[in-house]
């Protein structure tokens, strides 16, 4: 009875739905010195900020060409306009860093501005026009190019992140704006092993069949019912080779459940860009069939175990992969499901940063140090009100390291707001892999501790200052370093 009375006292805040898109695309970048064109493709994340405008993030990745291993991440911003109900143009920047495999990126900064014209299909739409590519870093890579697109609504249901940890019975969100479909996602964290089969190669010719390269990572599925699923996988080396490997996957499967929900067991397929580290996967385009079996542990947490292959298609670059990870799985949003009862369900605290990071005399493969810059995108989930969850991506975009990319998580911890609800402090650790661009950093493996401060500008956005430390295992690279950027929060409701 008491339970019942604390939550009936608790009124279940107002569901906001944010409009966004997901967007997948292609262009083929003409490359100095009679290069053969380096086919680029992107992933990205759009917010609608209006009837008319949009601002996100995307990564980038060389599937076709010789330039294997060659990513970037950027913000996007950018115009819609419609002509007629279905036809619209579409106009925007994408400013980034990154680069990889040898190829003349310079510092890493880019742009990437387009103009194009789309059809609304009414599921999804589809856009084709101009693109324009500089990356005006000391860079040699200088392209025009045709470039096409294609547009997926992805919205979502939030609330205020203030509100984050409230708990809410399920006879109070059935009589609030909550009572709908859950939407189901999980977040899968892990190590994983590559052991190379084919007669692969590093790309100064140095045989590597035989040899494990270790991964660690992370994969976000979000399910389309109970047993299909969408998928987005990354990973990177922080073993086994030399620093700087790294893949990107796209795809599905078909999740099986039994032992009343304790085990399940996951098919699926991906295709995406992988390479670097002086491994040699050609233009960079990999498949990955993967069988995965999971076993609960307690609550939503499963133990998961995964066997596959990634590969290129001609088996130029052909491994096995053999993983181990902890899964968490989210029913969100709604209080109905055809397959799980809810009793109750509380409001989490979710954070999206972009940052820029400076690192202060970063020390070089060559025995000197010289500044280093990068873009940087950090995901925080709040275990509770204070403790979060986190990982993080970042490629260098400044400072002749264009190569050099990070794939890390951690744990942080963020305090109640001050000075009027405006501020917070946080601190945090993160490790994982990091490497390329001449940065030494050995095989790959980084920590970073670091804390800092948030000050609010409106209910979801933040800006955000931080100074850390970062110090490569088995490399030289131990600078401080500082950041500076903006979060977008709020708190999604998770059902049990």
């Amino acid at each position: 009875m008491s339970v019942h009375f604390f939550y009936a006292q608790t009124e279940a805040p107002e569901k906001k739905t944010q409009i966004g898109f997901g967007q997948v695309d292609f262009l083929s970048i003409k490359m100095p010195d009679n290069e053969a064109n380096m086919d680029f493709t992107g992933l990205h994340y759009n917010l609608k900020l209006n009837d008319w405008s949009y601002a996100g993030v995307g990564l980038y990745g060389a599937v076709g060409g010789i330039r294997g291993g060659f990513f970037t991440l950027g913000v996007n911003a950018g115009i819609q306009q419609k002509l007629t109900d279905k036809l619209f143009i579409d106009a925007g920047f994408h400013f980034g860093g990154g680069g990889g495999a040898a190829a003349p990126d310079g510092g890493g900064a880019f742009i990437l501005p387009h103009f194009n014209l789309g059809y609304d299909f009414k599921h999804f739409s589809a856009t084709a026009g101009y693109s324009y590519v500089n990356f005006f870093d000391g860079g040699d890579i200088n392209s025009n190019q045709f470039n096409v697109a294609v547009q997926i609504p992805l919205s979502f249901e939030a609330s205020n992140f203030k509100d984050r940890e409230n708990s809410f019975s399920i006879e109070n969100l059935k009589e609030s704006s909550w009572k709908s479909q859950a939407n189901r996602l999980s977040l899968l964290v892990h190590l994983n092993n590559l052991s190379v089969k084919g007669e692969s190669q590093f790309t100064g010719g140095e045989m590597i069949k035989g040899r494990t390269i270790r991964l660690a990572g992370f994969e976000l599925n979000s399910y389309v019912n109970d047993n299909v699923f969408f998928f987005v996988k990354a990973d990177g080396a922080y073993h086994g080779i030399q620093a700087g490997y790294m893949d990107v996957f796209l795809g599905g499967g078909y999740h099986l459940s039994m032992n009343k929900n304790r085990t399940n067991i996951l098919a699926k397929f991906g295709v995406g860009a992988g390479g670097g580290g002086g491994v040699d996967t050609k233009g960079g385009f990999l498949i990955y069939p993967d069988l995965s079996i999971e076993q609960k542990l307690f609550d939503n947490v499963y133990a998961s175990i995964n066997k596959g292959y990634m590969m290129s298609p001609d088996s130029h670059f052909i491994s096995s992969t053999l993983g181990f990870g902890l899964k968490y799985y989210v029913d969100k949003d709604g209080t109905i499901s055809d397959q799980r009862e809810f009793d109750n369900g509380k409001l989490k605290g979710f954070e999206a940063i972009i940052k820029q990071d400076l690192y202060l005399d970063a020390a070089r493969n060559g025995g000197f140090n010289q500044n280093m810059h990068q873009i940087s995108l950090q995901i925080n989930f709040f275990l509770n009100k204070y403790i979060y969850g986190a990982g993080q991506t970042s490629f260098a975009n400044f400072g002749d390291a264009g190569a050099y990319a990070e794939g890390i998580v951690g744990l942080g911890v963020q305090s109640n707001t001050f000075f009027n609800n405006t501020t917070s402090i946080f601190a945090q650790v993160l490790g994982g892999a990091a490497g390329g661009g001449g940065i030494s950093t050995g095989q790959g493996l980084i920590v970073k501790p670091s804390m800092g401060i948030n000050y609010k500008l409106t209910d979801k956005l933040n800006i955000r200052g931080g100074l850390g430390y970062v110090k490569a295992r088995g490399g030289s690279l131990s600078s401080t370093y500082l950041n500076f950027g903006m979060s977008y929060n709020f708190s999604f409701l998770s059902m049990k």
